[in-house]
């Protein structure tokens, strides 16, 4: 079964939440900044997008802006850039689905309609 990272305030992630319910498919819900993903599972995400780091990432959140990661994300390696999203599930774009081979970021029911329903 798929898991879906989200956080219960965001209106994104209840949108895909109900775009999910509405299209038959069920998936574990986990709350991102209480359980965020492990840098394993951060991985296969990336791995499965492409390998653009900058995907992963929830540019728009207070904590991204906080920590200044505009400028910090292009000199950090792969590996602490992905330790650093495995300690905080705020700086990771939500929703996030994973599983059975594919990473979603962020919601577009086109997209997740063409990834999940074909």
């Amino acid at each position: 079964m798929a898991v879906l990272y989200i956080y219960q305030k965001c209106s994104t992630c209840r949108e895909a939440m109900q775009w999910l319910t509405s299209h038959g498919i069920a998936v574990e819900v986990k709350a991102i900044r209480e359980t965020p993903p492990s840098f394993a599972e951060l991985k296969a995400a990336l791995d499965f997008m492409g390998g653009d780091i900058r995907k992963l990432f929830n540019t728009s959140g207070l904590d991204y802006r906080a920590l200044g990661m505009k400028d910090r994300l292009a000199t950090m390696s792969e590996e602490e850039a992905l330790q650093l999203l495995s300690q905080n599930g705020n700086l990771i774009k939500r929703p996030l689905l994973m599983g059975e081979g594919r990473a979603l970021a962020g919601f577009k029911p086109e997209v997740w309609s063409q990834l999940l329903l074909s």
